[in-house]
């Protein structure tokens, strides 16, 4: 005797659905978060036994991303319109970044995860063209070209301005920028409650001196005090070892770890003694 058993994400007949890979709308929006809220739940509840409150404590990686590069988001929706997954890809000049990507529990482990990701690629190799850029974004690329070869974050200091989501940070020398912080506040943000989240900074790699990490990570300390935020919540990749060196002298302490996987030339990649805090989730 074979018993069966009807289980979301297959037909009545126990096929995979049909599935359509679609750029996010702006009715989406809520329906995306909420799948990649529920995926990751579920994920976390399935490693650690319980569910958490709140997913990525609080912090928001959807409604801007999709404003900053509308084309890089997609979901996977079934026939009758659910929407099943979702994959949020921008671009940083000629590097892309994907992710948050998530399938609902029941769809997974039926290609639908990959084929987002395809759609993501898709939209990265398509998009390398420059766009004409403000004269106020070129020293940021100037010093984020210096560090990753065609890195360009000008999109997030001007979603961060754009929005109100944080401020960024400028370390000037005379008329020279010697580095900068994109800095984000909550509570609409990809900061998580009662913190200053610190989405990317760098040196001008001709300026590798510590003290000037030391400035600018303390002028978001200052920041996260004015607005009576408890917590600096800063990303650290520790191929930059003297950037990891500068935070654990400060006193900050790991939270969380992840890997970080990349494609590419290698020549193209980061100098080890940048000073550099990125965080590519």
């Amino acid at each position: 005797m074979r018993a069966t058993v009807d289980r979301p994400g297959l037909d009545s007949q126990g096929r995979s659905p049909l599935i359509k890979i679609r750029r996010v709308r702006k009715g989406d929006l809520s329906k995306v978060r909420d799948v990649i809220e529920q995926a990751f739940g579920d994920f976390f509840e399935r490693q650690v036994g319980t569910r958490p409150r709140q997913v990525f404590g609080g912090a928001q990686y959807v409604h801007h991303r999709w404003l900053m590069e509308p084309w890089g988001c997609f979901v996977a929706e079934e026939g009758d319109g659910k929407i099943v997954g979702a994959a949020v890809a921008v671009m940083w000049g000629s590097l892309g970044l994907v992710g948050p990507i998530a399938v609902l529990t029941n769809y997974q482990n039926q290609d639908i995860g990959q084929q987002l990701l395809t759609a993501c690629q898709e939209f990265r190799y398509s998009s390398l063209e420059e766009a004409r850029k403000k004269p106020a974004m070129l020293k940021f690329r100037r010093i984020t070209n210096s560090i990753w070869r065609g890195m360009d974050v000008g999109k997030e200091v001007e979603i961060v301005d754009g929005l109100a989501l944080g401020d960024t940070l400028l370390l000037e020398k005379g008329r020279e920028l010697i580095g900068f912080a994109v800095v984000h506040m909550p509570p609409n943000s990809e900061a998580p409650h009662g913190a200053a989240y610190v989405k990317f900074l760098a040196i001008d790699s001709r300026h590798r001196k510590p003290e000037y990490l030391h400035v600018l990570l303390a002028t978001a300390e200052e920041m996260a005090a004015a607005a009576q935020l408890g917590q600096v919540v800063a990303p650290a990749y520790t191929y930059y070892w003297t950037a990891y060196q500068v935070l654990l002298e400060r006193g900050y302490h790991v939270d969380f770890t992840m890997v970080r996987m990349k494609r590419g030339k290698q020549e193209d990649y980061e100098d080890g003694s940048d000073l550099v805090l990125d965080d590519w989730r």
